[in-house]
């Protein structure tokens, strides 16, 4: 008799994605993709953005939700970011945030050459797609944060204590936990998602990760994005960058986020409503029950919230 706290039966896709693998600045990019081809015309893609440690079919319950409300058809991207899920790792023992946006940039060319996009970012993925609609303000027609705050206020004094801990974490391996099956890593999903349906967690498992010759699961996620980043995060460069978003933008977070929890009163939710300001057109909206991963928790709710939004005129 099996002792798993999880279904036999896992999950049941409605709309069934596709791989591509694309070239994206010296490195084999996996790209998933949903309903037509990006060259087939039709309503702009909608492009997803995944979070740190996290992978591009992490949308899937999501996609599968715009679809049972009738969103569609619709071209729909999500890559995995590089050093994440089938993506290369590009054999560095640092991650640096600019990178992501080169990516995108470049990913956006090779799929969506002619015309803007619909652009929706969830945690990391979020901070970048704010800034990629800044930086390129013609390329992005309706912009979707999913929780990417940002990060607390930086100040000079820490850099060089950040640069010292950035040196001393070079100095050992990089390492993540390995998991005896796929149980394990759905557990994993769950302790960090704790609304997180098992169905969905044992279907996410194989995807966010895979077996190693010794028979052990391994996260699909290169070690050394857990080092920490020897760069500052300076508000006033992001801030800039935000004021110049000429896309409408709609501001989507879970009932159950305590940014407290991360950052402590570094950041406290009065700033971040501040620095959203810099944002000239902005629609909130607060889904309940969720946590951080908005898009596992209540992906329904939050499909019916895009669509309307992507529908607008």
């Amino acid at each position: 008799m099996s002792t798993s706290p999880f279904p036999s039966a896992s999950y049941e896709v409605r709309l069934h994605s596709r791989s591509r693998i694309e070239p994206v600045r010296g490195l084999r990019y996996h790209v998933r993709l949903w309903g037509p081809d990006p060259a087939a015309g039709g309503p702009p893609p909608l492009v997803l953005l995944h979070g740190w440690m996290d992978v591009g079919a992490s949308f899937q319950f999501f996609v599968d939700a715009l679809a049972a409300a009738g969103d569609g058809p619709r071209c729909i991207v999500a890559p995995d970011w590089r050093g994440f899920g089938l993506t290369e790792t590009p054999g560095t023992d640092t991650y640096w945030f600019p990178d992501y946006l080169a990516d995108l940039d470049a990913l956006l060319d090779h799929l969506v050459p002619d015309g803007p996009v619909d652009l929706l970012g969830h945690s990391m993925g979020g901070n970048v797609a704010m800034l990629y609609a800044g930086l390129r303000p013609a390329r992005v027609r309706k912009l979707v944060n999913v929780e990417g705050f940002g990060m607390p206020r930086t100040q000079p004094e820490q850099s060089p204590g950040r640069l010292v801990q950035w040196l001393d974490e070079l100095k050992a391996p990089a390492r993540l936990r390995g998991y005896d099956n796929l149980d394990g890593v759905a557990e994993r999903l769950r302790a960090n998602d704790p609304l997180l349906a098992p169905e969905r967690a044992i279907w996410l498992a194989p995807h966010w990760a895979r077996q190693d010759a010794a028979g052990q699961w391994q996260l699909l996620a290169d070690p050394a994005h857990k080092r920490v980043n020897p760069m500052l995060y300076h508000v006033e460069e992001v801030l800039a960058c935000w004021r110049l978003i000429t896309a409408p933008l709609l501001w989507v977070e879970g009932d159950q986020t305590d940014t407290a929890k991360w950052w402590g009163h570094r950041f406290p939710r009065s700033e971040f409503e501040q620095r959203l300001q810099a944002v000239p057109k902005v629609c909130q909206v607060r889904l309940s029950p969720s946590g951080h991963m908005v898009h596992h928790d209540r992906a329904e709710e939050l499909a019916a919230a895009v669509s309307a939004f992507l529908h607008e005129t």
